[in-house]
């Protein structure tokens, strides 16, 4: 058990999301996997089926992480970081030695594992932020999601800039940036993720804060996305395209900003003001637990003198106050085997497998996708992609937050409306119509990234913060589930049967020979629109059942923390 040590005020949380913004990126090296693909199949010599199951090693490597969940409450954050760079550095460092030639023949399933773990450092990397940023800003929890994921998203775009300007297209210099500069960078930050005392609550200071980094996010994709596509189209000279990449370094650097503002500039709180506050807390808490907490609890929970307390107990609103044993309500804090009978859990799982598991299809297959239709320079794609991804995530989390302290609108219903858009999306794949590859690649990202925004807070509501790190990584599976049946046995299966068509081949099994055409995706695509139908039935069930929690959580526009009784 972890416990929390620390005075309040001796380590702001900004100074935690600012450098959580930075692993964030790192932990989006999942997302080159479109952009290395084709020399694993043109130098190595792989069918399209080979490299489709590739893709799924890529997520399951990314999203299988139980084994993190359960160490986030066993281990500090700097531990957890440190276990994900040094898989980041053994899993790319091996595929380097493959497509740099540097070690000749390594067997494919050598290279499936190294896979694995090399993406397996992002599940690492994101929980131990994820799992300390949400503790640290429990009343912000979709702002706060919606921010860490956003950059999340954006890392695509911020490895394609790096990967085209600095690197000029090489796949092997990209892989050893991935080997070498991605636990560098974990490294340098892993001092300053760490839990602090948790902000109880969100006054206009700390809605500024949110909105800042909120806007310096958006600035960033906005300038990687127009950078990479002025590169991609103009001849430009290395000076200039060097300064692209400082100039995105600095914009990055925004979020460290704040605990820069705060140690010059600190905010001085009168007392009476700070007991204001907290009567205000104590107002809100106490028709939730039914019973007068004293003010004492919560002080020896600051100073850490209550040693049985860990970090998922945030606010020590009277752990132990009530003894009477029950089952959890929605909304309280859950243990892992009292989840994983109610019906709510499974929903959500159905539901976010839908939409993340069409929509990484799509993302695997990115380059495959855009050559069959005639766009053999696939950096533009991926950028389109991020960038939509990046605003999914984070413009779901500023407005999920919105509607469910205004109007107590259940977060899952923004996953009903995007998977009813990915419908029209899938079937405007298959038509294959000129002109719409693009747009609708910038618009499955958005609605693929807000599903990641959805369900991170909604499963901290529903089942509290005690154990999120596992209910979170546990939720995670659907995305390498989806990609395992819709990207590598059905995509795969449909490429390399219409490619072997085309070419007079019995099977592609050892060659390399690409499909072109909308016949390549059409039936997959088909599939996919099918597969989001189902996934929008689900979301409404859902959405309907869990209506009376938001009711309760968010009355009177104010998250209210429940308070267990039998942990």
């Amino acid at each position: 058990m972890v416990t929390v040590n620390v005075k309040e005020g001796t380590r702001p949380p900004w100074v935690g999301l600012g450098a959580a913004v930075w692993v964030q990126i790192a932990a989006g090296n999942a997302y080159n996997f479109p952009l290395y693909s084709h020399s694993l199949k043109s130098v190595l010599g792989f069918s399209q089926r080979q490299l489709t199951m590739l893709g799924v090693a890529n997520d399951i490597g990314e999203n299988v992480g139980l084994v993190p969940g359960i160490a986030s409450n066993k281990l500090p954050p700097w531990m957890i970081l440190s276990i994900g760079a040094f898989a980041c550095f053994f899993g790319y460092g091996v595929l380097w030695l493959a497509v740099s030639r540097t070690v000749q023949s390594l067997p494919y399933w050598l290279l499936w594992i190294a896979l694995c773990v090399a993406t397996n450092s992002s599940a690492w990397f994101t929980t131990a932020v994820l799992v300390t940023n949400m503790r640290n800003f429990p009343v912000s929890r979709g702002t706060v999601a919606g921010i860490l994921k956003g950059y999340g998203g954006l890392s695509a775009a911020v490895f394609t800039e790096v990967y085209s300007v600095l690197l000029r297209n090489s796949s092997s210099k990209l892989l050893l940036f991935l080997t070498l500069g991605v636990p560098l960078l974990c490294f340098i930050m892993m001092y300053l993720v760490r839990p602090c005392t948790p902000a109880t609550s969100e006054g206009s200071v700390e809605r500024g804060h949110f909105l800042f980094i909120q806007a310096a996010s958006v600035v960033v994709g906005l300038y990687v996305l127009t950078t990479t596509i002025v590169d991609d189209s103009f001849s430009l000279s290395a000076p200039i395209t060097y300064s692209f990449v400082v100039i995105m370094v600095v914009l990055l650097m925004a979020p460290l900003a704040i605990p820069l503002k705060m140690t010059f500039y600190p905010t001085r709180v009168s007392s009476s003001d700070n007991l204001n506050n907290e009567d205000s807390n104590a107002d809100e808490t106490e028709p939730l637990l039914k019973s007068s907490l004293s003010t004492t609890s919560l002080g020896s929970f600051r100073e850490g003198n209550d040693s049985s307390s860990d970090i998922a107990m945030l606010l020590a609103v009277g752990e132990g106050a009530v003894k009477r044993k029950r089952r959890p309500k929605r909304g309280e804090d859950f243990k892992f085997t009292e989840a994983v009978i109610k019906a709510d859990f499974w929903l959500l799982f159905l539901v976010y497998f839908v939409g993340v598991g069409t929509g990484v299809t799509v993302l695997n297959n990115l380059a495959q996708i855009g050559i069959a239709q005639g766009t053999h320079d696939t950096t533009i794609l991926l950028s389109l992609f991020s960038f939509g991804n990046f605003v999914g995530r984070l413009g779901g989390g500023v407005v999920s937050e919105h509607f469910v302290k205004t109007k107590t609108i259940p977060r899952t219903f923004w996953m009903t409306c995007t998977q009813i858009i990915m419908i029209f999306i899938y079937l405007l794949f298959a038509s294959a119509i000129k002109g719409t590859l693009y747009a609708a690649t910038a618009l499955l990202g958005i609605c693929y990234g807000v599903q990641f925004s959805i369900m991170i807070p909604t499963v901290s509501e529903l089942f509290g913060l005690r154990h999120f790190g596992i209910f979170y990584n546990f939720m995670s599976l659907g995305n390498p589930l989806g990609a395992f049946l819709f990207s590598g046995l059905l995509a795969g299966y449909i490429y390399d049967n219409e490619a072997a068509k085309q070419h007079g081949l019995n099977h592609l099994y050892g060659t390399n020979v690409s499909c072109l055409g909308p016949d390549c995706f059409r039936v997959t695509f088909l599939v996919l629109a099918g597969v989001c139908g189902v996934g929008t039935i689900l979301s409404v069930v859902l959405s309907t059942r869990i209506k009376p929690v938001y009711e309760m959580l968010y009355a009177g526009g104010s998250f209210r923390i429940p308070q267990n009784t039998n942990n």
